[in-house]
This record gives structure tokens, sequence and C-alpha cells, in this order.
């Protein structure tokens, strides 16, 4: 019984959420956000085998459990064992999870590398965490800078989920790939996209790296992962992945409508900031 229900639970977990929308969570949906990047692909592996390696071990543990219930229980051994050391099991008990160990650090460590840079980034983009928004530059694609905060619930249009849509979106062509330079300007952030399996903490004085390849297009959201302040829930990442023509009439049109790193940038009211 209880093998049959690790069992369903096991697939249940491991199962793709295939009705999920990509790039944001759903009610009652289990499991990771579909991937939609090379990273997240190897994440979502590595996910799987630690679950069927964990529960595997579970059910191995809840086995010698109840042998050892019904074997050494009291009823059937009025005398018992005086037995305080066994070779060969505690041989067995070291050298077993040495293995597993081996056998998870492996591909965790292929993954960290991974994952860790681009070694060919076609776009980089800096991303700057701030009290409670998100500053962005494109030092690539004419230097500009803007500010993307979070979109009040009473200005939200049809599509866009509370809490997570922006006022102006991170846009990035499909199946490139992107390097994100992350930083802070006032305390730890941490710079999220689920969809993407990136994840890279933001340090003042500090210059972070990482990179992801969107391979569908898409709208895709994330949230500040490092508790930073009050509105630490009000700081969302609002990614929108298009195509290459529609990425570079993008860039024409933002470089007219943002202002140069080296301009005059852009601020916000403290009101508007603090929401």
């Amino acid at each position: 019984m209880a093998a049959g229900l690790a069992f369903a639970g096991l697939l249940i977990l491991a199962a793709p959420a295939l009705a999920q929308p990509a790039g944001q969570p759903a009610p009652w949906h289990l499991g990771l956000q579909p991937s939609v990047s090379p990273v997240a692909d190897e994440v979502h592996n590595f996910h799987n085998l630690l679950l069927w390696i964990i529960t595997l071990i579970s059910l191995f543990v809840l086995a010698l459990l109840v042998y050892v219930m019904v074997r050494f229980r009291a009823s059937a051994n009025p005398v018992p064992s005086k037995t305080s050391h066994n070779t060969f099991v505690e041989v067995v008990w070291t050298v077993v999870p040495i293995l597993i160990l081996i056998v998870i650090a492996v591909p965790s460590f292929k993954l960290l590398y991974f994952a860790d840079k681009a070694e060919k980034a076609d776009l980089t983009i800096k991303a700057i965490g701030k009290q409670w928004y998100w500053s962005y530059e494109y030092p690539d694609n004419g230097n500009f800078t803007f500010d993307a905060t979070i979109v009040q619930e009473a200005d939200l249009k049809a599509g866009q989920p509370r809490l997570l849509a922006t006022d102006n979106a991170v846009v990035v062509p499909v199946n490139k790939n992107v390097r994100v330079l992350v930083t802070a300007a006032d305390v730890i952030h941490a710079w999220a996209m689920p969809a993407f399996a990136v994840k890279k903490d933001a340090v003042p004085g500090r210059l972070n790296e990482t990179w992801f390849r969107a391979e569908r297009e898409g709208t895709y959201y994330g949230q500040c992962s490092e508790i930073c302040g009050t509105y630490h829930g009000y700081m969302p990442i609002e990614v929108k992945v298009v195509s290459q023509a529609d990425f570079d009439k993008w860039v024409e049109d933002a470089k007219k409508k943002f202002a140069a790193v080296d301009g005059a940038s852009p601020r916000l009211a403290d009101a508007r900031a603090a929401q």
C-alpha cells in the first residue's frame, strides 16, 4: 500500500504540467514550470533524477523500519540481542551513501558549470535591483536604460497577471544566448525567472553573471527571490521573447523612448517606487 502511494506520488510530481501556461504559475498545478530553455531542461532532468533517488531511499528506509518492528518486537525477542557491531553492515551503510552522493554529484557539477555563463553570448543585458523595482541596460543595442515597475491591480489589462506584470518588459530575441549581468544599487536582490531556470543574486558592488536561451516566443514572468525589504513581493520581472525582426524594431523604438546610460537617467517619484 505504502509503495503504491509513493509510486503514484512520484508519477504526479515527476510528470510535466502540460496544461500549465508557460511563463507563470497557475492554480492547482504541481511540479516545475514548463521549461523553455536548455538550462531549465537540464534542471528538470536533474530534479527528476533526485526524485527517483529520494523515493527509493524513502521506500528502503520504510521497509527497514517495518522489518525491525516485526522482527525485533518484544514478544518475538524475550531475550534481546546484545550485538553491538556488524562489520558488513557498517561497511555497507558507509559505502552505499558515498556511491549515492557520487551519482548525484556528477550531474550536479555538470549542471552548475553549464548554467554558470554563456560561452558565446549574442546579447548582453544588465539588470540592476533597486528598492523595489528593476532597472535594465542594453549595452549591445544602443546602451539605453529603463525602469520596470509593477503594474498596479487597478491598472491591469486583459491577460496581465496580478503581481507579475510590469510597465516595461525586458525584450529579447528567440533562440539567442542572452548574457545577464546582475547587480544591485542598495540591498541584495535576486533576478529569478522559473521558466528559464535562472536565479542570480544581485549584490551591491558586485557584478554576477548568468544566461538563458529562450526557445519559444511568449511572455514569461519572475520575481525578486531575495527578501529585500517591505515591498519585496512587489518587485516582478517580465520578459518578452520575440522574433529577431520584432526585437530589432523594439530596439529602434526603445532608443527613442528611453534614456541613454551615459545621459540623464529616468528617475521615479518616491510614491511610485514605494508602490
